[in-house]
């Protein structure tokens, strides 16, 4: 069974910083394609970080320079660092697994964690 936990998600004032983890089980990290997404009320989701099974980083162009992905595969721990950071970025944050390294292509991932909630206020 795979299993996806975010962690990190809190209020924040605006230029601060945050770290997301994502504790995975059921399915390796250096094995999967991941994917950090985030979606705002009333706006549709939006992928803005992934690492594929190559270890090619992709990123958002509204995150580009501010959010940095990673994985630990010892801690098959995955972690979204967020600086710079902008009310524009308050969301429901999740990540997401999937072992088909042609993922990226349509981003229908198939393991998603529960998400954490990032508010940044002005």
């Amino acid at each position: 069974q795979v299993r996806l936990v975010e962690s990190g998600g809190e209020s924040v004032q605006a230029g601060g910083s945050l770290r997301l983890s994502c504790t995975i089980s059921g399915i390796r990290v250096d094995n999967a394609c991941m994917g950090w997404f985030r979606q705002a009320p009333g706006k549709e989701r939006e992928g803005i970080a992934s690492i594929d099974t190559d270890g090619l980083i992709t990123y958002a162009d509204s995150v580009k320079g501010r959010f940095t992905i990673s994985q630990d595969n010892a801690n098959n721990t995955l972690y979204l660092q967020m600086n710079s950071l902008k009310p524009e970025d308050t969301a429901m944050y999740y990540c997401a697994a999937d072992p088909d390294p042609y993922i990226l292509a349509t981003l229908d991932f198939s393991y998603w964690g529960q998400g954490t909630q990032v508010t940044v206020s002005s």
